[in-house]
């Protein structure tokens, strides 16, 4: 048996990820499952960084399952990455997560419960004559590790907050158990300005091949301004430059420092997940990246 049934690959944007990913699942018989919060939209591919001419013949999940404008978050995501690796495993298959998406990784390797909680009509009416300060310390007695302290501050909050931490405490008793992952994971590490200059690379030849346009068909099929600007980075700033409310070489400009301020996000949070005990295989990008992984691999 290995000691590992799960390869993960991590990393800032446009560091190579799915290049390696693709090379991985060949070489070990695997399948991939993209940990990108954004790539499982339809119709937001170049604007995403889908490279799906990459993959091949590898099998992929999570990729083109969800409609613009829909809703997708965290629990979904970790929902339906279990499900993938579940299937892939049944195919005796290795699933390979690939991914930037630091709060999506996470929620796999670190195995949060998590669960959907609709509103509780019954509930609300019963904490109803409650004071803010009595709603407080009904959530400190459920959650006493509460962290978020914006949860405390506002009545709706409060009841939001106190409304979730009763229903989660209900359903996960009745959760099934997550499955058993022994993770080797790896990212892929390069330097600040080799990272710009890759970024700024990518972005010029997604423009050549029809970002703007793209941006500008979603529109047209009936996602709202305001909805491309909820997916942030690319969509936000082309959907300001066609609304006339940026120029082309401002857009271009902001677009390439926000895609780097972004890449600086991802590596931190990164950093966050390895103090918290999550071991990373850091791969030299500079380097033959592929070749350094299975030197890893070959060794367990």
């Amino acid at each position: 048996m290995k000691p590992y049934n799960l390869l993960v690959i991590l990393g800032a944007t446009a560091g190579g990820k799915t290049g390696l990913a693709v090379q991985a699942a060949a070489r070990f018989s695997g399948e991939i499952i993209s940990a990108d919060s954004r790539q499982v939209y339809r119709g937001m591919d170049l604007g995403t960084g889908k490279d799906l001419i990459e993959y091949g013949d590898i099998p992929y999940h999570l990729i083109d399952i969800a409609e613009p404008g829909d809703e997708y978050n965290v629990f979904l995501f970790q929902r339906d990455c279990f499900d993938s690796i579940e299937i892939i495993w049944q195919r005796q298959k290795l699933p390979i997560i690939c991914g930037g998406t630091g709060m999506y990784l996470d929620a796999v390797l670190s195995g949060y419960r998590m669960v959907a909680v609709p509103e509780n009509p019954q509930l609300r009416e019963r904490l109803e004559p409650d004071s803010d300060e009595q709603l407080r310390q009904k959530l400190l007695r459920l959650k006493p590790e509460q962290h978020n302290r914006t949860d405390l501050e506002g009545r709706e909050r409060l009841i939001r907050a106190i409304e979730i931490a009763i229903g989660e405490q209900e359903r996960l008793k009745s959760l099934p158990p997550l499955p058993e992952l022994a993770p080797l994971i790896f990212g892929i590490k390069l330097p600040r300005d080799i990272l710009r200059k890759r970024i700024a690379d990518r972005l010029q030849q997604r423009f050549a091949a029809g970002m703007i346009d793209e941006v500008q068909q979603l529109h047209d099929s009936g996602v709202s301004w305001k909805s491309l600007e909820f997916y942030g980075l690319e969509y936000r700033l082309i959907a300001q430059h066609l609304q006339g409310q940026l120029n082309r070489n401002d857009m271009v400009q902001k677009l390439r420092s926000a895609i780097g301020q972004f890449a600086k996000r991802q590596e931190t949070f990164f950093r966050r997940m390895e103090k918290r005990g999550i071991k990373i295989h850091w791969l030299d990008g500079e380097g033959a990246v592929f070749e350094e992984l299975c030197q890893v691999v070959d060794t367990l």
